[in-house]
């Protein structure tokens, strides 16, 4: 399956290299929420709530009423997660929450599952050079990838895993690395980075992988 992203800073639709260097910008939300209308998921980020400057709430809310969003970007407490939920989101993704003091945060991974249900919840892996990086990326840790679906796998329904080095890069996601995550999961396993054509969504799709895909829409180079 494909996922379109929806990537939200300063009230508009961004996509970034490697989370960092702003490559494209658009605020024709419109023409975007009626290209994405048929997808059965879109995902929605708002960067700004990642980063800690801020937020884009009202947009959240504006897409999710005509979206149906993976909605995600600065989620720190069980809270957040309801609001956005109320504001319509399917489903919301935990980050940097799951991680504190260096160790992963199980406790509030099972706490979110009893309140807001295993179903509404994704969890976020977001990996440079095969660790986890939090804070919007600006923070790296010493925790692996399999650390985090080994230790969350029984309080969500998926796992969003976004391989840093390709993000952005339209470059290609490492197909062997989505097979070993595939193979650590029984949740539905979403990747993200790099993702440059249809052939490599049919491929992911192939071995039960789902994609995130951004650059490569916004740039034209995948309809």
């Amino acid at each position: 399956m494909l996922i379109p992203s929806i990537d939200l800073m300063d009230g508009k639709i961004v996509q970034l290299v490697q989370g960092e260097k702003k490559a494209l910008e658009f605020d024709d939300f419109d023409y975007w929420i009626e290209r994405f209308s048929a997808y059965p998921l879109v995902q929605l980020i708002d960067l700004d709530a990642a980063m800690g400057r801020g937020n884009n709430r009202e947009l959240i809310a504006m897409i999710c009423k005509r979206l149906p969003c993976q909605t995600g970007g600065g989620i720190r407490d069980i809270a957040r997660g309801g609001e956005l939920l109320a504001l319509g989101a399917k489903r919301v993704i935990f980050g940097s929450a799951l991680l504190k003091d260096g160790t992963i945060n199980t406790a509030l991974a099972s706490e979110a599952a009893k309140t807001l249900g295993v179903e509404q919840l994704a969890f976020a892996i977001d990996s440079r050079r095969g660790k986890v990086a939090i804070q919007g990326w600006k923070e790296a840790t010493s925790i692996g990838p399999a650390d985090m679906i080994r230790a969350l796998d029984p309080y969500c329904s998926a796992f969003l895993y976004t391989h840093i080095d390709t993000e952005g890069t339209m470059t290609g996601f490492p197909l062997g690395l989505a097979q070993e995550l595939a193979n650590m999961t029984k949740q539905q396993l979403i990747v993200a980075g790099g993702i440059r054509s249809r052939t490599e969504v049919d491929e992911l799709e192939a071995i039960g992988v789902d994609a995130v895909v951004g650059m490569a829409i916004y740039t034209g180079a995948m309809q």
